[in-house]
């Protein structure tokens, strides 16, 4: 009688014991809660970049500008005959609307990319009611519209613009309104906010220069931070946002590079 080829055992497959897992569950917690931190930073640093390159070409566009119109200033105030136009069009969507009016602007023939007109940290678009697309504005003695109090002294023309290097153009600025309604401006006389600005990089905001560099500003002042955060939240409670008695590094720094004439 013929003998029965006995069949190989199967082995069993390997697999992770409960405990094995939770181990490999944890190890991954841990290196997640190491990674994101450097992860969070490395994306926080890009938007820097981007958006000190967007201010970097909007103010190379407004140089252009003025360079091809016998050294006048373009209108630094949202309007038909501005650097952007007001928000306009037949469509429902504001967004839609508002990156018309930046096409239809002065500027968008020198930096056709309605793209360039916002910064990427801005997070304005997704707040319902308040939804905007541009993150910038044209300091108000830029040849743009001055607050009631202020030195009505502007440079109309680029020869006023004493020492351009340190003379800023371009703000960001956060309109409580939403749409960033005019220009940026404060009062001189003495130095006190009236229009907030954006800190979408922390304590930092872009500004682009009258000698077409742009960079990041560090806010030294606890009060600038609060308006910051004030206009962000979309409080449209006060335009005068008030400086403490032992601040003020930061309103004197902006009074200093303003590009009205009378503050050279």
């Amino acid at each position: 009688m013929a003998c029965r080829r006995k069949g190989r055992i199967p082995m069993k497959k390997a697999a992770f014991t409960l405990v094995e897992l939770l181990v490999v569950i944890a190890i991954i917690a841990v290196l997640m809660a190491i990674l994101m931190p450097s992860l969070r930073a490395a994306r926080d640093h890009a938007k820097r970049i981007h958006c000190t390159n967007n201010l970097r070409n909007l103010s190379l566009a407004w140089y252009m500008y003025q360079d091809e119109n016998d050294g006048k200033l373009v209108y630094g105030r949202p309007a038909n005959n501005g650097w952007v136009k007001t928000p306009t069009g037949s469509s429902p969507n504001p967004i839609e609307k508002e990156k018309e009016g930046i096409r239809q602007g002065l500027l968008f023939p020198f930096v056709k990319d309605v793209d360039v007109y916002r910064c990427p940290a801005d997070a304005r678009k997704k707040i319902p009611g308040k939804e905007t697309f541009g993150s910038y504005s044209i300091a108000g003695s830029a040849n743009g519209e001055t607050w009631d109090t202020s030195d009505t002294v502007q440079a109309k023309i680029y020869a006023d613009i004493k020492r351009p290097t340190s003379k800023y153009i371009f703000v960001e600025e956060c309109d409580p309104r939403g749409v960033n309604v005019g220009s940026w401006v404060m009062d001189f006389n003495p130095a006190k906010w009236v229009d907030p600005f954006a800190a979408w990089h922390g304590r930092r905001s872009c500004l682009g220069y009258a000698d077409c560099h742009a960079e990041m500003h560090g806010w030294k002042d606890e009060s600038t931070i609060e308006m910051c955060k004030l206009a962000a939240n979309m409080d449209t409670g006060s335009i005068r946002y008030p400086i403490p008695a032992n601040e003020g590094e930061d309103v004197d720094f902006m009074a200093r590079g303003n590009p009205c004439k009378s503050h050279d």
